[in-house]
């Protein structure tokens, strides 16, 4: 069936090979149509492409990237198990001071053997994010986006599993805080906020005292440290960090920023990729964080925007280094912020 690319979906597959109008080869017939492979098509003018009949491929399609509700049946149960495998561990350190490295590995690779190619990490993680189980659950998610974030890196596939399991890891420490401050719903008097500080000491400890000093023990030291000298717990600056204390640091920033118990209300996620840019130039690394960004945009593709002139349209394109100033279609026209400087995303609609 042929079809404007407008109109193409998440998961679409090409039925022959794609032309530019002079003549380059820019996809091969079978490439599945993602944010990626779509703006390649929008940067290459193509209009219509040719893709086989949807019928067809949905019968042979199990699980679509791109996280759909219809879907959460299928992953829903991975993610929890990963939560609850979290949880154990985190019971087994307080208990008693060590934990496993198996039962590590055991709980955190399925995550990434069913997640690899989950593309759509923004609808990923709003849709299977609850209100239960916070300290779990972001533990659960910096490892996921600690993993998605070191391959965007280039890190090979062994080295962001390491990662991953570094950022799964980073917050165990916070099983020595007692349950009235950890959980507290109000905000943290200075002494509490000074208790709360010390997990990443405790974390530290633990991890070393279970298999040795390591990638993970330092990223559990050093994940709330800061490239101008702000953080803790030893006020370390710029290149004293370690490169995936760097990285854990920007997935943990974020996934508490995405997290129900810190904004009980949805919160535009274009707004916190945006805080994410502006922490960027102090307190986070720069290229890191701004990788992270560069590949988390483009999942805004084919989402639903509100402009601050009140009009409403859908984010066809994004672009490699504005990142907040994507293509948009209102209607039967074609909006470029990057031209229109006036005009600026008010909200996506997730």
């Amino acid at each position: 069936m042929r079809i404007h690319v407008t109109e193409l979906r998440d998961g679409d597959k090409l039925s022959n090979d794609t032309f530019n109008g002079y003549g380059l080869h820019v996809l091969s017939k079978g490439t599945e149509l993602y944010a990626r492979e779509i703006s390649k098509l929008f940067q290459h003018q193509i209009e219509y492409v040719d893709i086989i009949s949807r019928k067809q491929e949905e019968s042979a399609r199990t699980i679509e990237s791109g996280i759909n509700p219809k879907w959460i049946p299928t992953v829903q149960p991975i993610y929890q198990d990963a939560v609850n495998g979290y949880e154990q561990l985190f019971l087994e350190a307080m208990q008693n001071g060590k934990i496993i490295e198996d039962d590590v590995v055991h709980t955190f690779q399925p995550l990434v053997d069913n997640f690899r190619m989950e593309r759509d990490v923004v609808s990923m993680l709003l849709l299977l994010n609850t209100k239960d189980d916070y300290t779990y659950q972001h533990s659960v998610q910096v490892g996921m986006l600690s993993y998605y974030l070191s391959s965007w890196l280039g890190y090979s596939e062994k080295e962001a599993v390491k990662i991953g399991q570094a950022g799964f890891l980073h917050d165990i420490g916070k099983c020595q805080i007692t349950d009235g401050i950890l959980n507290k719903p109000g905000k943290l008097s200075d002494d509490e906020f000074e208790m709360i500080k010390k997990h990443t000491i405790y974390g530290h400890q633990i991890i070393r005292d279970s298999f040795g000093e390591s990638l993970a023990a330092t990223v559990a030291l050093q994940h709330h440290e800061r490239i101008d000298g702000t953080g803790y717990p030893n006020r370390l600056k710029g290149d004293d960090l370690h490169p995936v204390s760097k990285i854990v640091a920007v997935a943990d920033v974020y996934s508490a920023m995405i997290s129900s118990r810190v904004y009980q209300k949805k919160r535009d996620l274009l707004f916190v990729l945006k805080e994410l840019y502006r922490m960027s130039f102090t307190e986070l690394d720069a290229f890191t964080t701004h990788t992270f960004i560069k590949h988390m945009i483009p999942n805004f593709i084919g989402k639903q925007v509100e402009l601050v002139s009140g009009e409403t349209g859908t984010i066809i394109m994004t672009h490699p280094s504005e990142f907040f100033r994507p293509l948009v279609r209102i209607e039967d026209r074609f909006v470029d912020l990057t031209v229109l400087r006036n005009l600026e995303v008010k909200q996506v609609f997730m």
